[in-house]
């Protein structure tokens, strides 16, 4: 999933888990695209690696001086930092509803519908 969206593509599929509950419930489909990570801000939610595992969570802190971002679920649990060109995506839309937030930081990309 990472590397056809870092590829350039948006992606459209339904990951599991309970972590960012009530923002993503398990299953639940998401649209995650390219993104500037210049643009991000705490809330986005981000297709991550941190640490070597890809994670689906909340940016929660940005430092945009040393051009990284702080990874979190739903939960309050800190998965760590990691580097701007590790964040592969932004989840633009959660089952079918756009993400307000994630307006004008998603990058051009070609659709992969992958559901």
């Amino acid at each position: 999933m990472a590397g056809r969206i870092a590829g350039g593509a948006t992606v459209t599929f339904r990951p599991s888990g309970s972590s960012m509950v009530p923002l993503i419930r398990s299953r639940q489909q998401v649209v995650v695209a390219p993104v500037d990570p210049s643009k991000l801000e705490v809330g986005d939610i981000v297709l991550a690696r941190v640490a070597g595992t890809v994670y689906l969570h909340l940016v929660s802190s940005v430092d945009l001086a040393r051009k990284r971002v702080q990874i979190s679920n739903n939960r309050g649990r800190v998965n760590g930092w990691t580097s701007h060109d590790r964040v592969f995506g932004i989840c633009v839309a959660v089952d079918g509803v756009t993400r307000a937030g994630s307006v004008g930081k998603a990058l051009a990309a070609d659709s992969d519908d992958s559901s």
